[in-house]
Parts: C-alpha cells; structure tokens; sequence
C-alpha cells in the first residue's frame, strides 16, 4: 500500500511538472467592454509562410478578466486577437504579463473593410518594466521612425539612397538605444537593420551572405534571423539567376528531379553548404507554388513532401510540413477546407454532406446592399437551375455577428421567403473567413463535385456565370463558360 502511494504521488508529481512545462509565460488581463468574446492567443509557425498557430484560446469572462497561458524556448512575436482585430507584441520565457483592453468599438468592422484598413486591437502593458523586450523595441523603432522620416528624400528610391545616411542610422540608433543584456533585443536590433540595408539596395547579397550567414550555425530559433534569411534569399531561384537561369529551375521542378536539383545547385557560391541550400530550395518551392505561370503545383508539393522525407534537417522537416499546409486553398484545383455552421434552425450543417455536387458557396452581410443585389440573382435563377441541374447546389453563409440578423433577415423580412436554398451563419468563426480568403462582401466560391476550387477568383451572379456555368453538360456552352477562364 505504501509503495502505491508514493508511485501515486511521483506520477501526480510528474504530471503536475509536465503541465507547468507547458505553460511558462502567462497573460492575464481585462477588457473594458469585451465580456463574452473569443480571445485568441496566435503565434508564426515560422517565418516563410507566416501560417499562424493557435496557442491559447478562452472567452472574456463576465467581469472582463481574463487568461492565456502559453509555452517557448525563447522570446518570441505573439497575436492577441479578437474578433477582427489583433494585436502583436513580444513574449519571454518565465514572464508573466498583465494587459489591458480599453473600451473598443467592436463594430466597426461594419461601417469600414478592416482587411483594407486594419483596426488594431488596443492592448495596455501594465507594470511594464524599462528594460522590458516590448518597451526596448517600442524605443528602437520609435528611434528609427523618426530617422527615416526625417530623411525621406535621401531614403526614397527615386532618388538615388545614399549608404551614408544609413550609416548614420545605425549610429543614431546604437547611441540611443545601445546594446544591453538582452540577446533577443540585440540581435532584433541587428537584423532589422540588415534588412532595411538590404533592402534599400545599399549591400550585395553575396556580401551580406558573407557577413551574416556564412560560417554561422543558422537560427532556426529566432524570429528575426530567419526573417533576414529569407529576405535575402527572396526569388533569388524561383525566378531564375545568372547562376541558375529559369529555364533550368522549371526543368528540374516540372520533372521533379529532386536529387539532380540539389547537386547542381552548387554552382552558386552562395548555396554550397548542404543545409543552406535544402533551405533556400524550400523557399524557392514556396514562392514557385504561386507562380503557375512557369511550375505545375503538383510537381511543387511532390517535392516538397520529397524533402520532408528524406531532410536529416528536423528545422526542414518541420518547414516543409508548414508549406505544404500553406498550400491549401490558394488556387484552382487546390482542396476546399470544409466546415459545419447552424442553419437558421440552429441545425449543423457540414459541407462535406455537398460532396458530388457542384456548390456555389456565397458570404455576405444580410444588411449590404451590394449582397442583398447578388442574392436576387440568386433568387431568380435557383428554381430552375435547380430543376435543370440536380447537381448544382447553392450555399450561403451570413457573416453578420449577431445570428438573430440572419434569422430576421430570413423568416420576418418581406425578402426572406426567396431565398430558399441552404442559409448558414459562420458562428463567429473569423478564422474560417481567412482561410476562405473573404476581405470584402460578397464573395463567391465554386466548389467542383469533386471538392475542389473551380476558379482561383469566382465570378459573381452579375457576371452572367449562372447562364453558362462549368455544371452544364453541354459541350456548346464551354466557348462561353471559357470568358471566364481568364479569372483562373
């Protein structure tokens, strides 16, 4: 029995430790008026794809208190979001932070397109100490900010930057805000500046290489370093080079020559460590994904998942796994994320139970008067499309925050009874609008039987798309369905 008990207490001992290893920086705090919101604690996978990573997640108490709680190895860039809005800041190992949300009008996002012009979410650090990450980087690009602005005209490409004057940046900014115990900070201060270096065309790339990357382990770790790493490296094989020309580059990626890719790309000076090179490929098939122009997608994914694999690289293999993710949803032909949202009933209803049909996938707002256009297109047509094409089914998901607007909208508006296909609310799933790429209303989405995009941009109703849609079987109305092709 005794045995038992003290078995009892190291596992509740181990599992107690293995909790609290999972949560060493916390952020408590209150909002002034966001009682019952989703708060989301968001950090980068890494710092090619920038895919965001849910950390944390709770909802704002009735009192307007709060907390997240959060895990890493070392400092790093974290999202607080709400709703449409966000706001970054720094986090470190072992800290704990107390923020403050000020009162916030939630609904502004009615009135402007926040994805045009981003609202940020007021966040207050209280108690934040001098030497706190966030006020010395507050201070760093307050000190840099105010250069720049000041010297515009020698910084403008227009007419011809002169390296002197960033020079004298570098020493403003060394003086006011020096170097110090931080590591992160120093380094965030170095790397900043060798990308606006580099990016103001005051340096080569070969000698930037030579300064910060030859000979030195890369840091995976830091947010920063990797930020400068693919800055320099941006297009630099995706797009061809003196050393390795286009046409070379579309050759190996088409016919997926992975092992021949990777020896002959040696040639660059810039690329003959192993490890560099396999991580500047990964970069170079990201941007080459997006480029249909020159490289067939499937042939991009195929060797990417082939590094993933094969790498002796865990940083690579993680990367690449982060690339392909990012590839979801981008294109035509690509994979439609699917999701189950209430219907004006509150039933769930999944798009996966669409399977085998044509989906036209509209979002709008029930008050818009652009959407409420659209949505009589819709309206006129759907009866006999639907009787015409057994196939072809309508799905529209209201983004209006309250559900109660879609519910009027629908069973108490002289409108409402038109509209008799399946009506869905996105639940307050700002997520699910990003990963469907919705920054404006209305926004349509041609979903093939297969469950795949049909365009990479979907034509509204306006557009005449109903008349000679990619459903009818027809072979006369391909002419017609191909005036959109250029959409694709």
């Amino acid at each position: 029995m005794k045995k038992f008990l003290v078995l009892l207490v190291l596992g509740s001992y181990f599992l107690l430790s293995f909790a609290l290893a999972q949560e060493n920086i916390s952020i408590s705090g209150s909002a002034a008026n966001g009682a019952g919101k989703r708060i989301e604690l968001y950090r980068y996978t890494d710092m090619l794809t920038l895919s965001e990573q849910l950390v944390d997640s709770t909802t704002i108490g009735g009192n307007g208190h709060f907390r997240l709680a959060a895990y890493a190895n070392y400092p790093c860039m974290m999202i607080l979001q709400v709703e449409n809005y966000s706001q970054s800041f720094f986090v470190e190992p072992g800290r704990d932070y107390e923020v403050y949300i000020p009162q916030f009008d939630w609904n502004v996002d009615e009135r402007i397109n926040v994805h045009l012009d981003p609202q940020a979410l007021p966040v207050e650090f209280l108690g934040m100490a001098d030497d706190d990450l966030n006020a010395l980087i507050t201070r760093y690009e307050a000190v840099a900010a105010d250069y720049v602005d000041n010297h515009r005209l020698q910084f403008d490409p227009r007419f011809r930057p002169q390296k002197r004057y960033f020079d004298s940046l570098v020493i403003q900014v060394n003086k006011i805000v020096p170097d110090g115990r931080n590591e992160y900070f120093n380094r965030y201060k170095r790397y900043q500046l060798a990308q606006f270096q580099y990016g103001m065309k005051f340096d080569t790339r070969a000698r930037m290489f030579a300064r910060y990357v030859s000979g030195q382990p890369i840091l995976y770790y830091d947010d920063n370093y990797m930020s400068f790493f693919f800055t320099l490296f941006a297009h630099s094989l995706s797009d061809g080079s003196p050393r390795v020309p286009l046409a070379r580059m579309v050759e190996w990626v088409n016919n997926a020559q992975l092992d021949r890719m990777m020896d002959s790309l040696g040639v660059d000076s810039l690329l003959r460590n192993e490890q560099v090179r396999e991580l500047v490929l990964l970069q170079a098939l990201s941007e080459a994904y997006n480029n249909r122009r020159y490289y067939e997608p499937a042939r991009v994914a195929e060797l990417v998942n082939s590094i993933a694999s094969r790498t002796k690289f865990p940083e690579h293999r993680a990367l690449a796994s982060n690339i392909l993710a990012s590839f979801a949803m981008q294109q035509m032909g690509d994979e439609v994320p699917t999701f189950c949202l209430p219907d004006v009933d509150r039933h769930k209803v999944c798009l996966d139970s669409l399977k085998g049909k044509w989906v036209y996938l509209s979002f709008v707002r029930v008050n818009d008067p652009n959407c409420i256009a659209e949505l009589e297109t819709l309206a006129h047509f759907k009866d006999s499309l639907y009787n015409q094409f057994p196939d072809l089914r309508f799905v529209t998901v209201s983004c209006d925050r309250e559900f109660q607007r879609m519910h009027r909208f629908l069973r108490h508006s002289r409108r409402g009874n038109r509209y008799t296909w399946t009506f869905l609310h996105f639940d307050g799933d700002y997520r699910l609008l990003d990963r469907y790429g919705v920054a404006s209303y209305p926004h349509f989405i041609l979903i093939n039987p297969d469950g795949k995009l049909h365009y990479s941009v979907t034509p509204a109703p306006a557009s005449g798309i109903l008349l000679h849609g990619p459903w009818q079987p027809n072979p006369q109305d391909t002419r017609r369905d191909d005036k959109a092709s250029f959409l694709r």
